[in-house]
């Protein structure tokens, strides 16, 4: 193509690592002749973050929504930024977990993109403190590579969805957008149901107040009871999902830890919440005395 250069002025380039953290370099200018990325048979070895001309429709650019960017990370910070008002996106950016806190609480964001490491208050906390308040703007969040506990972690606190440094400012801009068709819908991280509570971040259970101990497969097969609450639950699902789809042992071990839950969760409380629905599988319910639930009967 020749001198032509894309539209877009902005390249951001993550060169490497330096003390464990990514460093950015941002150009503001495109040199002529530059090779098309990433088609381009001479891309650069080292991991980048290039910011190319929009390839939203323009219906989508002129529809503007407001983005939060919470990044200590100056240059980041700032790339990120201009590629997503390039995008056609308004962007509000912070460096401070409490900020960003505050801005997200006091400013009603289409989406936040929240860092891990911020001075403050770290992006965990932020995310649980969200979430606790009832606040559900989808939160996409930024982890260390390879940080597989730090996206684990980022999941159970409520976070949407995360992205690894170094990444793909394509596929962050699409996870974006993914995020936003999703909405603010609840997505609460504490599961309840009546007064049972589960709660993934630290797999801890409780009826009211008072612990249940769950031995790790009862907590796995309670935790996709309450995921699917008052819908019924098919024991080939539970089975598969818990035990795996390679499990060759005996069916009925679904209906024995079933009973281990019931002797758990309900037996010492006179509740009576998880229903056999014959020839369909199980259904949990909020708190249902024995003496007044409606049955084992399938339901419609």
């Amino acid at each position: 193509r020749g001198a032509e250069t894309p539209s877009s002025a902005n390249v951001a380039v993550i060169s490497g690592f330096r003390d464990g953290f990514p460093t950015l370099r941002r150009c503001l200018r495109l040199r002529p002749n530059l090779p098309e990325y990433p088609h381009s048979s001479a891309t650069p070895a080292r991991s980048t973050l290039r910011l190319w001309p929009s390839a939203a429709p323009r219906s989508w650019q002129h529809h503007r929504v407001r983005i939060l960017v919470v990044e200590d990370e100056a240059n980041i910070a700032e790339a990120l930024a201009t590629g997503l008002k390039s995008e056609g996106f308004d962007v509000d950016i912070v460096s401070d977990g409490n900020d960003g806190l505050w801005r997200a609480r006091e400013t009603a964001y289409a989406a936040i993109i929240l860092d891990i490491l911020l001075p403050g208050m770290n992006g965990f906390k932020v995310c649980r403190t969200l979430r606790a308040e009832g606040v559900w703007t989808p939160i996409l969040m930024l982890t260390a590579k390879d940080g597989e506990l730090d996206e684990a972690e980022a999941l159970d606190t409520g976070a949407d969805d995360f992205l690894s440094k170094p990444f793909s400012f394509v596929v962050l801009v699409a996870r974006l957008r993914a995020l936003l068709r999703r909405g603010t819908t609840p997505r609460p991280s504490v599961l309840t149901v009546g007064t049972l509570s589960l709660d993934p971040a630290s797999r801890e259970c409780h009826r009211g107040t008072a612990p249940i101990e769950l031995t790790a497969r009862e907590y796995t097969l309670l935790e996709l009871l309450m995921r699917r609450s008052d819908a019924i639950a098919p024991k080939t699902a539970l089975l598969e999902e818990v035990w795996g789809p390679e499990f060759s042992g005996d069916p009925n071990i679904v209906e024995v830890y079933i009973g281990y839950l019931r002797k758990k969760i309900d037996a010492p409380f006179g509740l009576q919440t998880i229903l056999t629905v014959r020839g369909a599988g199980y259904r949990l319910v909020a708190d249902v005395e024995p003496d007044h639930r409606a049955g084992d009967a399938p339901t419609p």
